[in-house]
Parts: C-alpha cells; structure tokens; sequence
C-alpha cells in the first residue's frame, strides 16, 4: 500500500522500556537527533520504571535535551505480575548526569500522556516500543485518545513466516497479553506495527555497535555503555525500535500490507500472539512486511551523525 507522506515536523511521544534490550536506548537517540522529529516526552513502562526514567533522562540529558519531560509509568501489567523485574543498563547511570530514580513521580504516565494528546489533537504519533500496559489504561481510561492521535506505531508482534526462526510470540505482546488485545482493539487510523519478524533483519555485532556508538557521541555516548552491559549476554544489537521510529519519518524503509489484527488470549502457552489477517472487509491495521535493511542503517547512522 501507497506510505503515507510525512510533514517537516512530527510531534511524537515515546512509550518504552528502556534499560531491559538495548534497541529501547539506540531508539531514543535517533529520536533526539532527528531534526524532523519534535520530541513531546518519554514514558516509561515495565518492571522498575523509576530507573528506566532515569536511564531517560540520561540520554536526554547527555543530548542537551534534558527540558524533554521523562514520566515512569506502571509496573504490572493487567491481571500478570511484573514480568521484567531488572533493568540490568542502570549500571551506567553513576557515569552519566541522569534525574534520579527516586524523583519520578509513581504511576505518572497515564496521565501525561492524555494531557499531551488532548492538547494537540491529530498531531501527535505514539510511538510504543515496549510492552502496551501503559496504552492499553490510557485507551480505557480515555477512550477518545485513539481517534485524536495523527497516528499510532507500535513495535509489537510477528506477523509473516518470511524469516526463518522467529519466535510466534514477541516480547513486547507476550509481556502483557491483556493490554496487548486492548491496544489493537484501539481504533487509531494509521495504526501500524513494525514486527520481530521484520526487524529481525536489522542486526550489527555488538562489538561494532560500542564503537560506533561511542564515536559519534552526544547521546549515543551513554547508549554505547549500556550496549558494553547488553554485550555480556548478547553478540548482537537488532534494531527492533529504532526501525519503527525510523518509519515514522521514512515509512518507504519498509513495505506495508492492510489488514486485521487478532491477539491470542485463551492460551497461557502462547498468549500474547498476534494472528494477521487479509481476508475480512475490515483492515484497520497496517503491518510492515519487508524492510530494506542497507537502506534503513544508511539512514539511522546519518541522522544520529547529523548528516
């Protein structure tokens, strides 16, 4: 289907959970480096969110971004306890001017997000890139929200069978099931997602990822630390999140196919799977199914360059 064409600035907000992958932190960089992009604020969710704002706020900061509000969301998802109990990259917050954890306010996200989206409506992109509990209570809680976003782009699910060894159930769907059906109930127009089986195309060894990272500087100087703690459990970065922001801005990076979403909820074993559909009338979603990954890297390493 025909990408829909971006204006010179794009108002966004960022959903994520920061601290846990490293594509969270190299995400927010390129946002923070994107001239194209009007950064609204950063929220966090999953697990420790007080250090996860706090690992925020440190990127922001190390950007000269520190007015770019951080606000620490919920802990547990729906009806699951907390899945994601460590945030391992806060290791690197001493060496780093960062707003300490103990600071965020609980429980603050919800409530900043509907404050921003009510206060300019159709102009602002939510960008979730971690598990959708925060969204899902903001849907709940304000079910207008959806309708006044200009759009809404999740990095969530897996969708084809085009690449090989994926796993059926992504992390960010499989953290919170409930709040992942809520979100794709949402009747947001766009409402895209960028999936594993997609962004598991987009992959550089960590090693090189460090170096690269820590030449550039700025922001990407405290994302190259938290990729040295990712290292010791990971030989490569897979640029989930940073793609899906990436798409925002050049949404020919990938190729995008209309359709319906379902979300598995009757199996433990599998709950949280995404099922795409073409077949019904209905195609309230767009899924990417195809990515040019030489294309994608070009783009990412030149904005955070500031080429």
């Amino acid at each position: 289907m025909p990408a829909q064409t971006t204006s010179p600035r794009e108002a966004v907000l960022l959903d994520t959970d920061i601290g846990s992958d490293i594509d969270d932190a190299v995400c927010l960089a390129y946002l923070l480096r994107q001239p194209r992009c009007e950064l609204l604020g950063v929220t966090t969710v999953s697990g420790p969110v007080k250090q996860r704002a706090a690992l925020a706020s440190a990127v922001c900061r190390a950007a000269g971004r520190g007015e770019v509000p951080v606000r620490a969301g919920q802990s547990n998802g729906i009806l699951i306890d907390e899945v994601q109990p460590r945030c391992p990259q806060d290791a690197v917050l001493p060496r780093f001017d960062h707003a300490a954890a103990e600071s965020f306010e609980s429980n603050a996200a919800v409530g900043f997000l509907r404050e921003q989206i009510r206060a300019r409506p159709d102009e602002i992109t939510l960008l979730a890139i971690g598990p959708m509990t925060n969204l899902a209570l903001l849907f709940t809680l304000d079910p207008e929200i959806p309708r006044l976003l200009k759009r809404l782009v999740l990095m969530c699910g897996s969708f084809t069978t085009r690449t090989p060894g994926v796993k059926p159930v992504e992390w960010n769907a499989k953290c919170d099931p409930i709040a992942t059906a809520a979100v794709y109930r949402a009747p947001a127009k766009p409402h895209r997602s960028i999936g594993l089986d997609v962004t598991v195309r987009c992959r550089m060894p960590a090693p090189e990822c460090v170096a690269k990272f820590a030449q550039i500087g700025g922001p990407l100087a405290v994302v190259s630390a938290m990729t040295e703690v990712w290292a010791h459990k990971a030989e490569q970065v897979t640029f989930h999140d940073p793609l899906a922001a990436a798409a925002i801005f050049e949404p020919g990076l990938c190729e995008w196919m209309a359709g319906q979403v379902g979300v598995e909820l009757k199996s433990d074993r599998v709950a949280g799977m995404t099922h795409w559909s073409t077949g019904s009338e209905a195609t309230p979603h767009e899924i990417a199914v195809d990515v040019n990954p030489a294309a994608f890297f070009e783009h990412y390493f030149g904005t955070v360059a500031g080429q």
